[in-house]
């Protein structure tokens, strides 16, 4: 590898703190990345559940990212109306070699526009959204659809992050990694899916989301309808150049 490869993780308020430092672990331990946490300034960031994070770059100062990665969490539905991020988002992913997110970070990238037509997952509790932004949902743990890998839910931000270090670094690197981490879970319970854990848990867990799921899946059908409005303008604006 001739240079450092620059990542680029999007942190933003009331992100899902482990959507973001469980990649940033793996990421901070490749000899071969330069980590860049990115925010419009460099005021301390408050995550969903109260911790302050310090981003270290601004969008206006990022240089072009080998890699853009957005986490999810609450907030994720305040940057799918965001220009400003989803502009920043848009000019990075033109030259990036990956495109990545984890969670409902997934939203934030299809609210771009940078998921139709990809294959993607997200939170088993929004992952169906995907489809109103034109990607192809998928319930794996992570999806690798071309240039552009998500990850799942919260905690399948450590697997997506290993993943990518070993497409760009080589299995070597990834697995020592795994190794220095002690990535080696062994869940007190098999519950942490949809697909293991009781169905009366598993209504129980989507009755809790209900109320939020709906706010989140308002906005991810606004979000559609600004792709839809913005692609025919282009289109209308294209056909009178010609």
């Amino acid at each position: 590898m001739s240079r450092p490869l620059q990542i680029g993780l999007l942190l933003f308020p009331d992100v899902t703190q482990l959507d973001l430092t469980g990649p940033w672990e793996v990421f901070a331990r490749t000899p071969q990345f330069v980590c860049h946490l990115v925010w419009k300034d460099l005021q301390p960031v408050r995550s969903d559940r109260g911790l302050s994070i310090l981003p270290g770059m601004t969008f206006d100062a990022c240089p072009q990212l080998d890699v853009i990665f957005v986490p999810g969490g609450p907030g994720q539905i305040a940057l799918m109306s965001d220009r400003e991020t989803l502009d920043f988002l848009r000019q990075q992913a033109r030259q990036a070699q990956r495109v990545t997110s984890v969670c409902t970070g997934s939203l934030v990238l299809g609210a771009a526009g940078l998921l139709q037509g990809y294959r993607a997952t997200s939170h088993w509790g929004s992952i169906d959204q995907l489809a109103l932004l034109g990607a192809e949902p998928v319930s794996q743990r992570v999806v690798r659809d071309r240039n552009r890998i998500t990850g799942a839910g919260v905690t399948s931000g450590i697997d997506f992050a290993l993943t990518l270090v070993a497409e760009l670094c080589g299995d070597a690197v990834a697995r020592a990694i795994q190794l220095q981490m002690e990535y080696d879970p062994e869940p007190p319970f098999n519950s942490g899916s949809p697909r293991t854990a009781p169905a009366g848990e598993v209504e129980q867990a989507r009755s809790q989301m209900a109320s939020f799921i709906a706010t989140r899946r308002l906005a991810t059908e606004q979000a559609a309808a600004r792709l839809q409005a913005d692609q025919l303008t282009d289109a209308g604006n294209t056909q009178h150049q010609q």
